[in-house]
């Protein structure tokens, strides 16, 4: 049986399990907190725009168990927001354990609070990767899906300072980059204006804080607006900070923009609790994650490794990427449809059959290609990449990728010689 070992349990490193195992593997997540799911703890949004036909097509593809638990635990369906439509919003209280159950059921073995800070290579080949215990784990081929946030240096030299975020990086040690341990020299991304990284592009707030009205909006509707006072406006230059630049519309600047995802989800990186409190309904607002919202964000795209549309990492014989190691794709559907395509041609690198790369006349093969040509180019590389809006949605839409029809996004990946492509048994 292969042995699969996953570093990192976040959105991609879910949908590389889940691909892995039903591929047939033994498979292993290495996650360095107690909890899974990393960032999608404090993020929530599903289906929006374009990440409406990516779950479709993931679900035709056999990720359909991770989208069923989203739906399980959905707080809203079919809502728009400032420049998205039909979205999901999932609950970041009930999700995390619902994903583990769903994992565990499926016999992936989690082990949590596990770090990973070094491997042993074999050549261009890695044999085991070490844990902050000192304890060494094999395998015969290996996933990094640990991200490209923080550590809290990073935080702190290209952002606003630690903003003590769901990342914990004080708490559990910092992320390590699975590909840099091996030796793969990765690449950073940077904001428009030059300056390495991007900036988280939300907080949550405590929903008891904001007024009953806030709340009462939140809770029937999912979407709460309340337009911001011009003197407490901030600069839309600002908007160009965050790595969810599918949110950086004027709107976003003229607005406080709240979701509700259990918590009450403010589409800002940060925002000065002083000018927050000033605005009509949040007089006694309070910052859930970060906690230190006030002044900044956890800063992302790090770390990013270079790599084929296999997502097989350049430079290491038995090490594959996805999520936000893949490059700078912005979101939950976008890791999770990258962990699938890396969890299943893990297996199949060890069982010596032919990798698989999705062709380009669906969503997914297309944005893993096109970002993988951008993040060549200086101005590319100072793009952010999402199904869900900015410079790659215009993109699904000029070339007809885009569209709400199940039954035709469903058809088209079977004629495609995608269908249940990461449901099925391979060793």
């Amino acid at each position: 049986m292969a042995r699969v070992v996953i570093v990192g349990g976040g959105w991609a490193g879910t949908g590389a399990a889940v691909a892995a195992v039903q591929a047939g593997a033994e498979v292993v997540v290495l996650e360095r907190t107690d909890m899974l799911l990393g960032t999608g703890l404090v993020g929530g949004i599903m289906r929006n725009n374009g990440r409406w036909t990516a779950t479709e097509e993931a679900i035709a593809m056999g990720l359909g168990d991770i989208f069923h638990v989203v739906d399980e635990v959905a707080t809203h369906k079919n809502i728009n927001f400032p420049g998205h439509n039909h979205a999901t919003l999932y609950s970041v209280a009930k999700i995390e354990p619902a994903i583990k159950k769903m994992l565990e059921a499926k016999g992936v073995q989690l082990r949590m609070k596990s770090r990973v800070k070094d491997v042993v290579m074999d050549g261009k080949k890695i044999l085991e990767v070490i844990l902050d215990s000192g304890e060494k784990i094999g395998g015969d081929v290996f996933l990094d899906t640990t991200g490209s946030a923080g550590p809290y240096a990073n935080c702190n030299k290209y952002g606003n300072g630690c903003g003590m975020c769901v990342i914990r990086c004080h708490s559990y040690g910092g992320r390590v980059s699975l590909a840099a341990k091996a030796g793969v020299e990765e690449y950073v991304g940077k904001k428009p204006d030059g300056q390495v990284g991007a900036m988280s592009g939300s907080c949550k707030l405590l929903k008891e804080s904001l007024s009953e009205e806030v709340r009462n909006t939140l809770n029937s509707t999912g979407v709460c607006v309340v337009p911001i006072p011009e003197h407490l406006r901030k600069s839309s230059e600002s908007l160009g900070k965050k790595a969810c630049q599918q949110y950086a519309l004027q709107e976003f600047a003229d607005n406080i923009i709240l979701l509700d995802t259990d918590h009450a989800k403010l589409m800002a990186a940060y925002y000065p609790l002083d000018m927050l409190r000033q605005i009509p309904g949040f007089e006694n607002a309070r910052y859930e994650d970060p906690y230190a919202g006030d002044l900044g964000n956890s800063v992302r795209y790090m770390a990013m490794s270079p790599r084929d549309n296999a997502l097989h990492v350049e430079g290491v014989d038995n090490l594959f990427c996805a999520g936000e190691k893949a490059g700078p794709l912005v979101g939950h559907t976008e890791a999770v449809v990258t962990g699938g395509l890396a969890g299943t041609n893990a297996v199949r690198y060890v069982a010596g059959l032919e990798l698989v790369i999705v062709p380009e006349n669906l969503a997914i093969g297309d944005a893993i290609a096109h970002v993988k040509e951008q993040v060549k180019t200086p101005e590319g590389l100072g793009k952010k990449y999402t199904f869900s809006g900015s410079v790659y949605f215009k993109r699904m839409q000029d070339k007809g990728l885009y569209s709400t029809d199940a039954n035709a996004i469903h058809n088209k990946v079977e004629e495609s010689g995608m269908g249940k492509i990461f449901a099925k048994k391979l060793v």
